[in-house]
């Protein structure tokens, strides 16, 4: 392991968030906040170090597979306390865990939020919230390779890293190129959307940041009632539709706009995320049809809070349009079964990815029937693609440390002094970089109220479930910092 040329990246990529930072300083100055001078602070002094590592050191070569694993890593949590100096310089924040609870949650677009009152923040700073879920929706390192040449040398290596999903797909032979279409579109989506709430009336700010805030599935919002703040059926239908479309795998949106390939229903990940979803759209509008809340409200309105709430969660974004725990168990018990499942491989989606349940659940039906035929040849298939062994076990392996780290997550909150029920929701909510969780953390509270060990545990959470658990799991194995051959 060549700990110059993780320096190297690592301080690429810090320089490349000053920038960020000052464009939100430049939004706090244009809205006359106090906050711009925080944001000057934040921006230098994350450009003096990663200018330091980045002028100090170079890349000879190509990086190896552990380096782009390293590297992924050891940028994210770079950015992550980059991320946090404006919560501190600005003063809205005090403890410096906290601040990077709240960081780390918006670039690994978990949603989850230290504030209590949102609606009393600078304008500045809500930018800067809703900011870091974009630029981490799509992923800072494919930013990072989209538009430094610098990141061209082990592209390959960085992407695989971070590209949600068993297997990234190329778009183009050159990953820099790659990374470029998938930001386009994902630029494309957030500026029609932006469009859209414009016309539906919402005001330009919210518009914009909203608009970063869904494309990304992070969740965060200028409004403390979350959606449920703009009670238009214009508004939340529309942001309903990019919440579904930001859990599709990126590269089905490529094809789409580009005429190539087979399409969306040709796609066995795609129809099992629609169905899905309609399913259990359908299930909590009749399980929630007929509560004493929606008397006199219309059949439109359950159905599209039970819509929002499916769309939201199932695709990990975590708005909210209504207080689900107001609903009846079985309601709140398929949202939490969402909470796990996800939306699609490359999407900006959290959870475990509905191509991994796909394929669980086909290996599964496999397994049957090598049972009843042992001498037959029987393939598990994702569409017309044969898994191979190596592929079956990876998988197998992830969902097996997801529940893990699920159970482990809970085991430590609760002897943290948390409820059980505060503890699944919470894990569950980080893990799967989803925002609300249940209980104490549910659709209307925060987390700001617990203390900085378990902003600690859940930070270690969001960070693992945003980067699929092997890419940061393996900073702790030996193997990854030896020399090569030895």
């Amino acid at each position: 392991m060549r700990l110059a040329h993780l320096a190297h990246v690592v301080g690429l990529i810090l320089t490349a968030t000053a920038l960020m930072l000052l464009l939100s300083g430049a939004v706090a100055l244009a809205y006359g906040g106090g906050d711009a001078l925080a944001f000057l602070w934040s921006a230098l002094i994350t450009a003096g170090v990663g200018m330091l590592l980045w002028r100090s050191t170079s890349i000879g070569r190509d990086l190896s597979i552990r380096e782009g694993y390293a590297v992924v890593s050891l940028a994210w949590l770079a950015v992550g306390v980059a991320g946090a100096l404006p919560y501190l310089f600005a003063g809205v924040i005090e403890h410096p865990v906290a601040a990077l609870f709240e960081s780390v949650s918006g670039f690994t677009t978990t949603g989850a939020t230290v504030f209590g009152d949102i609606e009393a923040l600078p304008h500045g700073i809500l930018f800067w919230r809703a900011l870091t879920q974009w630029l981490g929706g799509m992923g800072i390192i494919v930013l990072g390779i989209a538009i430094l040449p610098f990141l061209g040398i082990g592209g390959m290596q960085l992407f695989r890293a971070e590209v949600p999903g068993p297997t990234p797909e190329r778009l183009s032979p050159r990953i820099g190129q790659t990374a470029k279409v998938l930001w386009l579109v994902y630029a494309g989506l957030t500026g029609a959307q932006v469009a859209l709430l414009l016309l539906g009336g919402m005001e330009p700010f919210a518009a914009v940041t909203h608009g970063f805030t869904t494309l990304s599935t992070g969740g965060f919002s200028v409004r403390n009632a979350s959606i449920a703040a703009y009670p238009s059926a214009y508004i939340q239908w529309v942001i309903i539709l990019f919440m579904f479309l930001a859990g599709i795998n990126f590269t089905l949106h490529y094809r789409a706009l580009t005429g190539r390939g087979r399409g969306y229903l040709a796609d066995p990940e795609w129809r099992l995320y629609a169905v899905l979803t309609v399913s259990a759209t359908v299930l909590v509008f009749l399980v929630v049809l007929g509560l004493p809340a929606y008397e006199g409200l219309g059949m439109e309105r359950v159905f599209r809070d039970a819509a929002f709430q499916v769309v939201s969660i199932g695709t990990t974004t975590g708005y909210v349009s209504f207080d689900w725990e107001l609903w009846p168990a079985a309601a709140q018990l398929i949202l939490l079964l969402f909470m796990f499942i996800g939306g699609m491989a490359g999407s900006t989606a959290g959870g475990m990815k509905t191509v991994r349940v796909y394929a669980f659940f086909r290996h599964a039906t496999a397994s049957l029937k090598r049972a009843i035929h042992p001498r037959a040849v029987i393939l598990t298939r994702v569409g017309r693609r044969a898994l191979r062994d190596d592929d079956l076990a990876t998988i197998l392996a992830f969902i097996l440390l997801f529940l893990q780290l699920f159970a482990a997550g809970t085991l430590v909150l609760t002897l943290l002094g948390h409820g059980l029920l505060t503890s699944i929701g919470a894990a569950a909510s980080a893990l799967g970089n989803i925002g609300p969780g249940l209980d104490l953390v549910g659709a209307t509270d925060n987390y700001g109220w617990m203390g900085g060990a378990t902003h600690g545990v859940l930070i270690f959470l969001m960070l693992v479930g945003r980067l699929e658990i092997f890419t940061v799991l393996l900073l702790f194995h030996p193997d990854l910092w030896r020399r090569a051959g030895h």
